[in-house]
């Protein structure tokens, strides 16, 4: 692993410890050249993901991309980061194990959508906001009333 702070392709583990509930492994690195310490995660991946925009635009999938998505959406909100971390490697093995390797980006949103829903409601009507497209108050008021299980009214 190279250091972030100096390059140099030498670092040595200090720690190693299970994460994520076991998803995942921490290791504590430090380097030898100038002292630097870091952390790094080593996570199982089952296959490479291709995530297809709405243009048709391929790119690879992003796991911190959907974490800033989640983070996004739970800022300032009271949130474990444990179970944000848990929200997101569901997904990602969901994502994983479906059996294709090209998701198109409402099939993550949806996702997305279905975890916020069981981690904050002020975070998912947030989330289904953007991604639903809200253009006027009665849109907040229809997913509010879906929180609630009210009937759609249309």
């Amino acid at each position: 692993m190279r250091c972030p702070y100096c390059q140099s392709e030498d670092t040595q583990v200090k720690d190693s410890r299970p994460a994520e509930d076991g998803a995942a492994i921490r290791r504590r690195r430090a380097c030898p050249v100038c002292g630097g310490r870091f952390t790094t995660f080593e996570r199982v991946q089952l296959r490479d993901l291709v995530v297809v925009k709405k243009t048709g635009r391929k790119v690879p999938f992003d796991r911190d991309k959907l974490h800033r998505s989640f983070e996004i959406a739970l800022r300032k909100r009271n949130v474990d980061p444990e179970r944000i971390e848990r929200a997101v490697t569901g997904i990602v093995r969901q994502l994983e194990s479906s059996g294709e390797n090209e998701v198109n980006t409402g099939e993550i949103g949806l996702l997305v959508m279905e975890a916020l829903k069981s981690l904050d409601d002020v975070a998912y009507v947030r989330y289904a906001s953007v991604y639903r497209n809200f253009r006027e108050a009665k849109d907040f008021q229809d997913v509010l009333g879906e929180l609630r299980g009210e009937p759609e009214l249309e």
